[in-house]
């Protein structure tokens, strides 16, 4: 009788909880007041057995979103540029305890989970740090539930399929080593503070790329392995501010790299579409040329300064535009190198593929002026150091 008794209790503690937690959200998930989230939060903060129930619920927002397109980093992002940090940690917290329930999602969807526990500490790190008090917590939630509620439906990114024999999985081996390789490169150049170690690193971690990006067409296509790869898609950070030169920037790497970018200003991101090693390619270039552009803009910056000039944010806006005109042109030279005959029809058919696969994802685009472009010593500063930059993504194909 005692056991029943302990058990009809148990059940009953848990409606209650649930229902706690349903009127916190009936009464702030689904109105935009002030009031209304108080009410919620006063609700929550008086209940701490419901705490369960709100992180579980949290997990089900969580994994809604991913069915409606989002990634792991790009749920942190906009949390980021719509809310504050107390609530990314929340979020990068929720992402990290939903995924130990949730199924394999592949290479990416992988990093960019380790990527957030080096960010923002692992669920079990974050779960032992002081909190503020049960109303202020429960208020941060209930505003992160809202953000996820509301999110929209993107482009689904599906992993690239790709051969799984041995030949295939070795290579991968070798890739993975050397793009390890020059990851530490790039990460090297961008905490130097001397400008002469950064030039040297990026310059040996362009030497390694142009080694790495053997072309993967020709090899899939003697391989008899091209019918079993297909073009894969990812989404790039393009953050503020003077995103819309970093998002230029971003396609003329892309175009370069045999890809196709499209910009989402809203969200932050620009989503790059491509067979996986010219992706990955796309990734490293346009870091490297990132670090490069600060790097040089810093010094320009300061040499304006020392000039006497003060107005620093037009200067800025128009170097990294100028820089990123600059360097597209010199991609496009570079991607003109002409290729043997035995190769066109391999790098057409790719083409085409990946063509096929941005139509289909983004029937509409449509284009952008470049703004805020004023300052002409900004746009000359920008233009010589992009001809100072290194953009050899690749060697030429034979």
């Amino acid at each position: 009788m005692s056991s029943t008794n302990n058990a009809d209790r148990g059940a009953d503690d848990s409606t209650a909880t649930a229902g706690t937690v349903e009127r916190a959200f009936r009464a702030a998930l689904y109105a935009d007041s002030d009031t209304a989230l108080d009410t919620g939060a006063s609700l929550l903060a008086a209940d701490p057995a419901a705490d369960a129930e709100l992180v579980r619920r949290g997990e089900e927002f969580m994994a809604s979103a991913w069915r409606r397109g989002w990634q792991p980093a790009d749920v942190v992002r906009i949390v980021g540029r719509e809310l504050d940090d107390v609530h990314v940690r929340l979020a990068a917290g929720l992402i990290h305890t939903q995924s130990r329930n949730d199924r394999p999602r592949g290479r990416r969807w992988t990093a960019q989970l380790a990527e957030l526990a080096q960010l923002h500490g692992s669920p079990d790190t974050v779960a032992t740090e002081p909190r503020p008090d049960r109303f202020a917590h429960a208020t941060a939630v209930l505003e992160l539930y809202r953000l996820l509620l509301r999110l929209p439906a993107l482009e689904p990114l599906d992993e690239p399929r790709r051969d799984s024999g041995a030949g295939q999985g070795s290579g991968r081996g070798i890739e993975s080593r050397m793009l390890t390789r020059i990851r530490g490169l790039l990460a090297k150049a961008e905490a130097t503070d001397f400008p002469a170690e950064a030039e040297a690193l990026s310059e040996r971690a362009q030497q390694l790329m142009a080694r790495h990006s053997v072309d993967e067409a020709l090899i899939a296509d003697r391989d008899g392995t091209r019918a079993a790869d297909a073009p894969g898609a990812c989404r790039i950070g393009v953050e503020p501010p003077y995103e819309q030169a970093k998002a230029v920037l971003l396609d003329a790497v892309a175009a370069a790299n045999h890809c196709r970018a499209v910009w989402n200003e809203p969200f932050g991101f620009s989503t790059v579409v491509g067979f996986e090693s010219d992706l990955e390619a796309v990734e490293l270039l346009h870091t490297s040329l990132l670090v490069q552009a600060q790097t040089a803009m810093t010094k320009a910056e300061a040499a304006q300064r020392a000039g006497g000039r003060k107005r620093t944010k037009t200067f800025r806006q128009s170097f990294l535009a100028a820089y990123a005109h600059r360097v597209g042109v010199r991609l496009r030279e570079a991607a003109a190198t002409p290729v043997s005959e035995d190769l066109l029809p391999v790098l057409a058919s790719r083409e085409v593929a990946v063509t096929d696969r941005l139509d289909r994802m983004f029937p509409k685009t449509s284009t952008t002026r470049l703004r805020g472009v004023s300052d002409e010593a900004g746009w000359t500063e920008g233009a010589r150091a992009a001809d100072r930059a290194q953009v050899r993504s690749r060697r030429p194909l034979r």
